[in-house]
């Protein structure tokens, strides 16, 4: 059985949420970060960063947010949160899984820190340009990939929660909105309309 490593108010959302999404068994390990939990020696094993989230499953572990939510939809190819090898869709779904940690959280750092880069210098372009491309996205079909949610859309779905409704960093511009709303990771409060709970088939 999978084993999940996590902490509120982290990118563990985004593994908890795939792991949701996956519809299988998994174990849930909390981690007090205030206690420095995560920097005991049996964690740091498990990943040497000494950061959640990290998973376990059977003598194999992954850490990395991004890598846990492929790791999973790999793992649990009956759940159809990845498109298999061979699929036009797949090189879709590896740029967005890319886009959330190679551009969207450079740009959150970026802004949050007033940080100013020129756009031909940062790796992620520039904030207003990294979020019209979500948004142009978002607004052509429900998903990333089109009608299919993909574990893409769990990274980039939290992602959006967190820029637009947490951090109040991203316009809650129509499209955007729609999305998250659409999305609604774990934890974030119910919309009227929502899709209901993680987990639910589409």
């Amino acid at each position: 059985m999978m084993k999940l490593y996590w902490a509120p108010r982290t990118r563990s959302l985004r593994a908890l949420w795939v792991l949701e999404e996956a519809g299988v068994p998994y174990e849930r390990v909390r981690l007090d970060l205030s206690a420095g939990e995560q920097k005991s020696a049996e964690f740091r094993a498990i990943n040497p960063m000494a950061k959640v989230p990290a998973l376990t499953d059977g003598p194999l572990a992954v850490a990395e947010s991004g890598a846990i939510c492929a790791y999973v939809a790999e793992a649990v190819p009956q759940a159809g949160l990845a498109p298999p090898l061979g699929d036009p869709a797949r090189a879709p779904y590896l740029r967005w899984l890319f886009f959330s940690p190679g551009c969207v959280e450079q740009a959150f750092l970026a802004k949050s820190g007033n940080v100013q880069l020129r756009p031909e210098s940062a790796g992620f372009g520039d904030f207003d340009r990294v979020f019209d491309v979500v948004e142009a996205a978002v607004a052509k079909s429900p998903w990333l990939l089109g009608e299919k949610f993909s574990a893409a859309d769990v990274m980039i779905g939290l992602d959006l929660h967190f820029g637009i409704d947490i951090f109040k960093l991203v316009p809650s511009q129509p499209a955007l909105r729609a999305y998250v709303d659409r999305s609604r990771p774990p934890g974030a409060p119910a919309r009227q309309g929502d899709r209901g709970s993680p987990g639910l088939n589409r």
